[in-house]
């Protein structure tokens, strides 16, 4: 099926819906951290109480790339149902995550976010590769990229912005400043809305050949062989794509869950007090406990915003990106290389910068950020069988969870705790894992997958 040439507006459209799902990821990103460590987790365990989001990712992603290839309807197409679904349940489980009165209830609540995320976010990348000819697909992605960045800056500020207008940053003990409550409901409208968005300014194109499509889709109990088929014959470009989503995910994985009490410790001075070396009964003492916990809340306010600057240089990026991939093509790897191992040099900055100047370590990671998002996906999109793309997207996501399971299973600690016990140490291992990311794009050799070759 020859594929139209789509403008601007239309990829605009079709890509506008990961705005709720980057700031579904975002507020994740830069506040579960705080509310464990709030709700009472020490830094070592909050690794462990993040395994839910790869693993629901492992689990999900596979299955709703499977079931996405196998559906079709003509009013909502064949992506567009799981955008719905996933946008619903992500919206109830946004709005009541900083209400949780209990670790585990926190911990719960995350399980339920991250599956109701994935089950949104997997059918928006095969949808790219669905819609675009292979000469789009890089501008395509990279849509997606910039669409991110937005979302990513704004939500991961919200806390502060919320704050500037004079919502209230303190709080009980084990109790969330209403910031943070405030900033995940409008997380959890914009989710939802921006799903809607999608699901009724786009259109999908039916399969090219209805008949074949209804005989695989009458197939029962194929599920499990065809994912073990797929996974043994996934093309060698595949394989080479995920050493380099190997360790780039490892050090996103550390940011996201140790970057907050590595950096409020480390730049800002300002540990999460431990309520147990505080004599709660004595005045001066619960007085003293208050203050360090409302000084610990406004710089995490502050490393959040900070942690936004990627966002934003990330959305520049793309931006860039994209005005240059709608007239010419680019060398996918090369431009993977470098944004990877600048990533890497701004993890690395960490350990030397100051609470003035931790945004531009930030925005050296946004590069990497903008181009984890679309390069990978606009190379592995011109590698893999395109009637097989849902699946195909759902188990390239192995090499997203992988690592991440790794990591919090003790990775993180395991690694860091070579350079010593100092916080910051996590946000070290981070910028080594991603300057190995870069150089592991040497290994891509698919002419294709390095760029859109003209068919002749």
């Amino acid at each position: 099926m020859k594929k139209h040439t789509l403008g601007f507006w239309e990829i605009w459209n079709m890509s506008f819906g990961f705005l709720g799902i980057q700031f579904g990821f975002a507020l994740q990103g830069t506040s579960m951290s705080r509310i464990f460590q709030t709700l009472g987790a020490s830094q070592d365990e909050i690794p462990m109480l993040w395994i839910a989001a790869p693993l629901t990712g492992l689990i999900v992603q596979p299955i709703i790339g499977y079931l996405s290839d196998r559906t079709w309807s003509p009013k909502w197409g064949r992506r567009r149902p799981y955008f719905l679904i996933g946008a619903i349940l992500s919206t109830i489980a946004l709005f009541f995550m900083p209400y949780s009165p209990l670790l585990w209830v926190a911990a719960g609540f995350l399980w339920i976010l991250d599956a109701s995320i994935n089950i949104s976010m997997e059918p928006f990348r095969a949808l790219v590769a669905d819609k675009l000819p292979e000469s789009q697909r890089s501008y395509g992605f990279v849509m997606q990229a910039l669409i991110i960045g937005i979302g990513t800056w704004i939500a991961s500020s919200l806390p502060e912005i919320v704050s500037y207008f004079g919502i209230s940053n303190s709080a009980d003990t084990g109790v969330l400043p209403m910031s943070v409550k405030l900033s995940f409901a409008i997380g959890a409208f914009v989710f939802l809305a921006s799903i809607l968005y999608t699901v009724f300014t786009t259109t999908e194109y039916p399969p090219e050949d209805m008949e074949a499509f209804e005989k695989e889709k009458a197939k029962k109990n194929q599920f499990i062989p065809d994912i073990l088929n797929n996974i043994g014959n996934m093309p060698t470009t595949m394989k080479k794509l995920g050493v380099i989503q190997f360790f780039s995910w490892f050090a996103f994985f550390t940011m996201w869950s140790l970057a907050n009490p590595a950096l409020t410790e480390h730049v800002f001075n300002t540990p999460a007090p431990i309520e147990s070396a505080y004599n709660m009964a004595n005045s001066i003492e619960a007085a003293a406990f208050k203050i360090a916990n409302t000084a610990f809340q406004e710089s995490s306010n502050a490393v959040g915003s900070a942690m936004g600057v990627y966002g934003l240089s990330s959305m520049a990026f793309a931006l860039l990106l994209v005005f240059y991939t709608s007239k010419r093509k680019i060398n996918r790897k090369y431009v993977h290389m470098a944004s990877l191992i600048l990533g890497g040099i701004g993890f690395l900055l960490m350990n030397y910068t100051s609470p003035e100047h931790l945004k531009w370590c930030f925005a050296l990671i946004g590069f990497a950020w903008g181009s984890i998002l679309s390069m990978p996906y606009a190379m592995l999109s011109s590698s893999v069988d395109p009637n097989k793309m849902g699946m195909f997207m759902g188990i390239f996501n192995m090499f997203i969870v992988i690592p991440q399971i790794i990591a919090a299973l003790g990775g993180i600690n395991f690694v860091s705790g070579l350079l010593g016990q100092e916080a910051i140490n996590a946000m070290t291992v981070a910028g080594i894992s991603l300057l190995i990311a870069g150089l592991c794009n040497l290994l891509i050799t698919n002419k294709s997958a390095i760029s859109y070759q003209q068919e002749l």
